[in-house]
């Protein structure tokens, strides 16, 4: 699935190609895509016309701002979703399911193979109150209120696993998978940690690890290791360099211990024995 980096990777591409061009049509492939209006005929006739001012990212969404800023384009990615600048001649993928139509022949093309991808259209009202999941996000871990100390009151009381707890959107907005890995490797800490066991100095050196470790990946153009590409179907550079998502096996960057894999919650965990011990 798509974290922060590769949205915030989409988001800045969607910033540098798309705005201030008119959306001269769109075409609805797969209606359940469509989250809001149920009806593809209400979306196509109401964005038809409009122009994008900016793009912003919040969490895992993407949000589409018009200039009267009465009107949204929301898009949530999921597992498999891409969002690709293309010319509209480029030949349909297989699992094109929205196509908005711009001038000079270009479109944004809504591509995903398992479906779970959606998009709303929100028209007069506020994105929170049709885009239920964004009145559920924790703060940004680049937002001044993640601090030390809001971690340590949130874990405080918590007998979960550090790495399930980093999962949760309501903790802090964005974090997925690979860089609840890659920052639990930095700071040193074993992701079956029970979260209220860590002190704070072990809060303090994951907070620095989660912001260095999104910024490197932000920087990279976020990870691509099945289905992320950018805005414009390039691959996305931190899977080169990752410490241990996706090493199982492979040596330890910096103690040359193989790289460990287990399950926690459903999902893949990675990390060092030694230096997550």
């Amino acid at each position: 699935m798509p974290e922060l980096p590769e949205v915030e990777t989409v988001c800045r591409g969607l910033n540098q190609l798309t705005l201030d061009s008119e959306i001269q049509g769109a075409e609805v492939l797969l209606p359940r895509t469509l989250a809001y209006p149920v009806s593809p005929q209400q979306f196509v006739s109401e964005i038809q016309g409009q122009k994008i001012a900016f793009w912003s990212r919040r969490g895992k969404y993407l949000l589409a701002h018009f200039p009267d800023n009465k009107a949204f384009l929301g898009v949530h990615l999921r597992m498999t979703g891409q969002l690709l600048w293309l010319s509209q001649e480029t030949p349909l993928q297989k699992h094109t399911r929205i196509r908005l139509f711009f001038s000079n022949n270009q479109e944004l093309r809504f591509v995903d193979t398992r479906t779970f991808g959606k998009m709303w259209w929100v028209n007069g009202q506020s994105p929170e109150s049709v885009i239920t999941g964004l009145q559920k996000l924790g703060p940004e871990p680049f937002d001044p209120v993640f601090t030390e100390n809001y971690i340590a009151q949130k874990l405080k009381k918590s007998k979960r696993f550090i790495k399930t707890l980093l999962l949760d959107q309501e903790l802090v907005a964005g974090i997925g998978n690979i860089y609840a890995d890659e920052a639990l490797f930095q700071s040193g800490i074993h992701p079956q940690a029970i979260a209220s066991s860590l002190t704070l100095e072990e809060i303090g050196r994951l907070r620095s690890a989660i912001i260095t470790v999104l910024q490197k990946a932000i920087e990279a153009g976020g990870t691509t290791f099945s289905d992320f590409l950018q805005v414009t179907g390039v691959n996305g550079n931190y899977g080169g360099v990752a410490w241990v998502y996706g090493r199982t096996g492979q040596s330890c960057r910096l103690c040359q211990t193989p790289i460990e894999k287990l399950k926690i919650g459903g999902r893949s965990s990675h990390f060092c024995p030694n230096c997550q011990a």
